[in-house]
Order: structure tokens, then C-alpha cells, then sequence
């Protein structure tokens, strides 16, 4: 793959200008217009934790819900984030572009810039993190452009845990089991999807055997669009998703990545710029694919699809979101709910995927929801948004 060719592959070009946050509203008032239906409320929140005021609200809503609307932060900075960790209400972390991670402990109110050292020329893609001081980040790139950064004291100090050394290689995302067992997804190298794997919690890394990976089709690849294209769905699950070739497919490894097994998704692919981008599983067996094309205004119809039995068959969505969609997560404590996002806006499906409807119009790139029910966005010119009174 050309490093042409894969630059638009990892959409490095703007979609879309900022856009205020709207509701994600409650069901509207009778003979009113209808709204957005709500979103699930979360266990009750810590007593010592303060809810942020609600963004502004669109004032065609007839019944607005503030504790259900994106709440925009102020970041400082006017970096893309497409990665994305959240550990709690309070506590997350963003990597983008410009080599920039920032780091918040108190909801978002403030964001720290805690980017590794020299890092400015790097393309940072994911971020998974273990708590408010633990994370690893992932640059994107050909050759030596791909590496993996570590830290223990909240950014402080960083670690280069990994710098790729073959020209022909290119990582896409990251992705945890547990605080010791991760794997990094890279396109393919003589014709099979590259993974490379720490044990001992991103501190080393090695490129796995390739012999129990099925061959990747031609013009295949990962799209490093929100790292969520390499996903855990349990302690030894893991899966990926993937483009550009003749169809969009999933893989699926049983075994922390030593063998994979792959089957055909209805996403349309056939194109370097359409496929499934990205990933979100509620457990082993439940699990969203959303993708489409993401160049701005080609069509993306049947832009997701769900799956039942741990990905090895795969349903088209009867309403899928209405554009290109390249993050999605499952809201916590509810079966049935989750969001989709994208340059055009947040879709929510109340029914585990089969439904979708766009609930608010900025412009993100990525999302991610904490075991608590915290939930955050994050994307283009430096939007990080939270999910206010969750």
C-alpha cells in the first residue's frame, strides 16, 4: 500500500467546522414535535460527584433533558482527538494529532497537556488507559512512524515501548483483554493482517506468528479512524474490522490473537475509502459495526450492522445512521442502547443496533463509556465532549 493511498485511508483532512452540542432528548410533549427519545439515566451518581451544566439545547425540543446533551469542554487546543479512553465520570484521556495526549481528573472542567516529549511530528490514533496515571498511546504511520508510548505517572514521563522497523508495516489501533494483555492491529504484510502483542501491559511488544491469519483480500486494511477498529469483547476475544477491499469483513481470534477466523459483514466496502470502521461489543456475544465512506457527501447506506453470536454472523441494521459513522460504544447498564458517531452527528439505537436515530449534529470522531456510565466524544479541532449528568 502506497503511503498516498493510506494517508487518505486514516482521513487525515477536516470534515467538518465545530458545532454546538444538541440534546439527547426525552420523549416530546403530546402534539408536540417529536424529539429525540432518551437516554437510559445511569446508576445514581457518587454523592461527592457535581453535575456540569447542560449545553445549549436546540429550541425546536419541545421537552429538552439536560442531563442527557453533550457537553462541550474547553481543551485549549485545536488538535483532532480520534483517541479516546474513559475511566470514569471524571477521568479520561485524548490522543490526536500533532503528537498531543491531554488528561482530565475533574469531568473535563480542565484538561492537562501531558504530551510525550518530541512528539509533535507523530499522528497519535488510539489511547487505552488503565486509570487516571496508567495509559499507552499509539502513533500511526508507515515504518517508523508506528510506535507505541507508554506512561505510569499520569504523563509525567513517557516510555517508548515499541518503534516499528519494517517499511512495509503500518499499526492502526490498540486494544487491551485485561492490564496485562494487548494487542496493536496493523494492515497486511505479505498479504496477512500483522498483530503485535504485550503481555506484561504494554511495557514489550512483538509481532505475533501470522500463521494462524487468513489471507487479507486485495486493497484490505484497518482504518485508523477512532481506535476502535481492534476491539476486546472478554478475557481472550478479540476482534477487527476492516476495508477498502471487495467486502468489509470481521475478524475474530478466540485465543488473544494467535488464530483468527473471518467472515463477511453487509457494510459496503469495495472502495478505499468505505468499509467498516469500527467496533463496540456489549459482551462476548453482542456487538455493533458502523462504517460507510468517509468522504464528505458520498452516500453511506447500510452503514451498520450487529451481530449475536460473538461476530460470526453479521445483520444489517433496518435503519442504519444516516451517514458515515466511525466510533460507536454501548451506554453501561442498559442492554439495548448505544451510540454511534461521526463528522455529521451522534445516532442512538434503544433496540442493540436494529434502529438508529441521530440524536445531535456535532462533529466527532470517536466515543467511549466508562463502567460507571461516563460517557465522552471526542474529534476535530480540538472537540471533547461530555455526557452531562452521566
Amino acid at each position: 500500500m502506497t503511503p498516498v493511498r493510506k494517508t487518505r485511508r486514516v482521513i487525515t483532512a477536516g470534515l467538518l467546522g465545530t458545532a454546538l452540542a444538541l440534546t439527547l432528548a426525552a420523549p416530546a410533549r403530546a402534539g408536540a414535535t417529536p424529539a429525540a427519545p432518551a437516554i437510559p439515566a445511569p446508576p445514581a451518581a457518587p454523592a461527592s460527584f457535581a453535575a456540569p451544566a447542560p449545553s445549549t439545547l436546540s429550541a425546536a425540543l419541545a421537552a429538552p433533558a439536560p442531563d442527557t446533551a453533550w457537553r462541550l469542554t474547553a481543551t485549549g487546543t485545536d488538535a483532532r482527538f480520534r483517541g479516546l479512553a474513559a475511566i470514569d465520570r471524571r477521568t479520561a484521556w485524548a490522543a490526536g494529532s500533532k503528537g498531543t495526549v491531554l488528561r482530565t481528573t475533574d469531568a473535563g472542567r480542565t484538561w492537562r497537556d501531558v504530551s510525550p516529549p518530541g512528539a509533535a511530528d507523530l499522528e497519535l490514533r488510539d489511547v487505552e488507559a488503565f486509570d487516571a496515571r496508567r495509559a499507552v498511546v499509539l502513533a500511526i504511520g508507515e515504518g517508523e512512524a508506528s510506535r507505541v508510548l507508554r506512561t505510569e505517572d499520569g504523563g509525567a514521563t513517557w516510555t517508548e515501548a515499541f518503534r516499528n522497523t519494517d517499511p512495509r508495516a503500518f499499526y492502526d489501533c490498540v486494544t487491551f483483554l485485561d492490564h496485562r494483555n494487548g494487542l496493536a492491529l496493523g494492515d497486511p504484510v505479505d498479504g496477512r493482517f500483522r498483530i503485535l502483542a504485550t503481555r506484561d501491559g504494554g511495557r514489550s511488544w512483538a509481532v505475533l506468528p501470522d500463521a494462524g491469519m487468513p489471507a487479507a483480500l486485495p486493497g484490505e486494511a484497518g482504518f485508523a479512524a477512532s481506535g476502535q477498529c481492534l476491539v476486546a469483547a472478554g478475557p481472550k476475544d478479540v476482534l477487527f474490522t476492516t476495508g477498502g477491499g471487495a467486502t468489509a469483513r470481521v475478524f475474530r481470534s478466540a485465543d488473544r490473537g494467535r488464530t483468527w477466523t473471518v467472515t463477511d459483514t453487509p457494510v459496503p466496502a469495495g472502495d478505499p475509502a468505505r468499509g467498516a470502521f469500527a467496533l463496540a461489543f456489549r459482551d462476548r456475544h453482542h456487538g455493533i459495526a458502523v462504517g460507510g465512506d468517509y468522504r464528505t457527501g458520498q452516500p453511506s447506506p447500510d452503514a451498520a450492522a450487529t451481530t449475536s453470536d460473538g461476530g460470526r454472523t453479521w445483520t444489517p441494521s433496518a435503519t442504519p445512521p444516516p451517514a458515515y459513522r466511525s466510533g460507536a460504544a454501548w451506554l453501561p447498564h442498559h442492554r439495548s442502547a448505544a451510540l454511534a458517531v461521526g463528522p455529521t452527528g451522534t445516532d442512538l439505537t434503544l433496540d442493540g443496533g436494529r434502529t438508529w436515530r441521530t440524536v445531535d449534529s456535532g462533529s466527532y470522531d470517536t466515543v467511549d463509556c466508562a463502567p460507571d456510565g461516563g460517557c465522552w466524544a471526542s474529534g476535530e479541532k480540538g472537540r471533547i465532549a461530555r455526557l452531562a449528568g452521566r
